[in-house]
C-alpha cells in the first residue's frame, strides 16, 4: 500500500519540522505547482500569440503576391496552364522562395487546385478543421505534427515549419474562392519562441522563489517569536508551579505555626502564672502576715525591715518578669549589638566563654531584635546546660537581604523528638517561621549547629 502525498506530508517526519519549514515545504508544493500552471498558461498564450501574428503577416504578404494569379478561380475551378506556371515561377524566385517550403491552393471541397508537389494536384482529401476555419475567412497558423496524408514531402524534410491557412477571396465580393496553404520554414521562430519560453520560465522561477523566500523569512520570524513566547511561557508555568508548591507549603507551615502558637501561648500564660506565684506572689504574702502580725501586736523587731524588703523583692521580680517579656532595652541597639548584648549575659550567668564572629547587621523591627535575642539566648543555654561543650561559638552575619546567626558546639550532640512540644527549640521555630525566616539544626557525636535566618527588614507574614 503506497502512501499519497498528502499522506507523506502529514506524517511523522513533517510533523517534526519547524512551523516555519512545515511552511516551507507545503508553500513550496502548492507555488511550484502554481508555478507550472502559470507558466505553461504564460508559454502557450505567448507561442500562441506568436504563431498567430507570424502567420497573419506572413499570410498577407503571401496574399499580397498570390491573389492577383488566382482571380480566374471566381469564375473557374481550376486554373489554367499559365496562371499554373505563373505561380510556380513566382514560388520559385524571390522572397518566397527563401521563406516558404512548400504551397498548396484548396478549393473548399478538400480538392488541391495547385501545389509546389505536382504530384498531389487534383486530388481530394477530407476537409480538416484548419481547412474548414479557412474556408469560413480565418487565418490559420500553427506549429504542425505534419501526419496527414498531403504533408509527407514536409514531414520528410524535418525541418521546423509553420503551417499557415489562408483564405483567398473574390476582390469586389469578398467571397472565398480558395484557401492557400504554404509551409513557412520557422527554425528562427521556433529557437525565438524557446528562448522566449525559457524566459518566462525564469521570470516564473524567479517570482516564485522570491515569494517563496519572502513568505518563509516572514513565518520563520513569526516561528521564532512564537517559540520564544512559549519557552518564556513555559517558564512562566514552572515558575508558577513552584510558587504554588511554595505558597501551599507555607500556608501549612503558617497553619501549622498558628495551631502551635495557640499552645505555645498557653504555655506562655502559664510560665508567666507560675513565675509571678512562685516569685512576686510569695514574697507579697509574706510580707501580708507580716503586716498581720504588727497589726495585732505579735510582731517581732525586724518585721517592718522584713515588710519593707518582701515588698522591694516582689517589685523587682515583677519588673524582671516585664523585662523578660519586652526587653525594651533592645530598642535603641543595632543587630550586631543585640547579639553581643545577649552573648555577654550568656558569659555572665554561665561563667563560661564564647567564641563570637560578629559582623555589622541592620535590623529595624523590635520582633527582630528580640528573636536575635532570644536565639542566642536559648542555644548559649542548651549548649551550657546539655552539650558538655568545651568551645561554643556564635556567628553573626548578613548578606542577600537576610540576617544569618550560627551557634556551633563540640558538644555530645542530641536527637531532637517529633513530638517534642516545650518551649524552648519549638517556640523559636515559631518565632521565625512568624518572621519569614528559616531555622536549620545539624547534630552529632561531633557537635551541634543550629542556623537561623530572618529577613534584615520587614516583611509581610500574614
Amino acid at each position: 500500500m503506497t502512501l499519497s502525498h498528502a499522506d507523506r506530508i502529514e506524517g511523522p517526519l513533517f510533523s517534526r519540522l519547524s512551523l516555519a519549514w512545515q511552511f516551507a515545504v507545503a508553500g513550496a508544493a502548492v507555488l511550484v505547482v502554481g508555478m507550472v500552471l502559470i507558466g505553461l498558461w504564460v508559454t502557450s498564450r505567448i507561442e500562441r500569440e506568436a504563431v498567430r501574428n507570424a502567420g497573419s503577416v506572413t499570410a498577407l504578404y503571401v496574399d499580397s503576391i498570390i491573389a492577383p494569379l488566382t482571380s480566374e478561380l471566381t469564375s473557374a475551378e481550376t486554373l489554367s496552364e499559365g496562371a499554373r506556371k505563373t505561380l510556380t515561377e513566382t514560388l520559385q524566385q524571390g522572397a518566397l522562395s527563401t521563406r516558404l517550403f512548400s504551397f498548396k491552393l484548396w478549393r473548399t471541397d478538400g480538392t488541391i487546385i495547385f501545389s509546389s508537389e505536382p504530384s498531389l494536384i487534383g486530388k481530394r482529401f477530407e476537409v480538416s478543421p484548419k481547412l474548414a476555419s479557412a474556408s469560413a475567412g480565418t487565418v490559420h497558423a500553427e506549429f504542425d505534427h505534419l501526419h496527414s496524408d498531403e504533408n509527407r514531402i514536409e514531414r520528410e524534410s524535418r525541418i521546423a515549419m509553420l503551417e499557415i491557412y489562408s483564405p483567398i477571396r473574390e476582390a469586389w465580393s469578398g467571397e472565398v474562392v480558395a484557401v492557400a496553404e504554404f509551409y513557412e520554414k520557422a527554425d528562427e521562430l521556433r529557437a525565438d519562441l524557446n528562448t522566449v519560453r525559457m524566459q518566462s520560465w525564469l521570470v516564473v522561477a524567479a517570482v516564485t522563489a522570491g515569494m517563496l523566500v519572502l513568505l518563509f523569512g516572514i513565518v520563520a520570524r513569526g516561528n521564532h517569536r512564537i517559540k520564544t513566547q512559549r519557552r518564556s511561557l513555559d517558564e512562566q508555568v514552572v515558575e508558577l508551579s513552584r510558587m504554588l508548591a511554595v505558597n501551599r507549603s507555607l500556608r501549612l507551615r503558617a497553619d501549622r505555626a498558628n495551631q502551635r502558637a495557640a499552645a505555645l501561648n498557653e504555655q506562655y500564660l502559664r510560665r508567666i502564672s507560675a513565675e509571678l506565684h512562685d516569685g512576686p506572689t510569695q514574697l507579697l504574702g509574706f510580707a501580708a502576715l507580716r503586716l498581720e502580725a504588727i497589726s495585732t501586736g505579735r510582731a517581732r523587731d525586724d518585721d517592718a525591715l522584713r515588710v519593707q524588703q518582701s515588698i522591694n523583692a516582689a517589685i523587682e521580680d515583677i519588673r524582671n518578669i516585664c523585662r523578660g517579656l519586652t526587653l525594651p532595652e533592645l530598642e535603641m541597639l543595632s543587630g550586631n549589638d543585640v547579639a553581643l548584648r545577649a552573648i555577654r549575659e550568656h558569659e555572665t550567668h554561665s561563667r563560661g566563654a564564647v567564641l563570637a564572629r560578629i559582623a555589622p547587621v541592620h535590623v529595624a523591627s523590635q520582633a527582630a531584635k528580640i528573636c536575635i535575642y532570644r536565639f542566642i539566648q536559648e542555644t548559649l543555654s542548651n549548649a551550657a546546660r546539655h552539650a558538655k561543650a568545651s568551645r561554643v561559638s556564635v556567628g553573626v552575619a548578613e548578606a542577600g537581604g537576610m540576617v544569618e546567626i550560627c551557634v556551633e558546639d563540640d558538644g555530645i550532640g542530641f536527637v531532637r523528638r517529633p513530638d517534642d512540644r516545650g518551649l524552648g527549640l519549638t517556640g523559636l521555630e515559631e518565632r521565625i517561621t512568624g518572621l519569614g525566616g528559616q531555622l536549620e539544626i545539624q547534630s552529632g557525636s561531633a557537635g551541634t549547629i543550629v542556623r537561623m535566618k530572618i529577613p534584615a527588614h520587614d516583611t509581610d507574614h500574614a
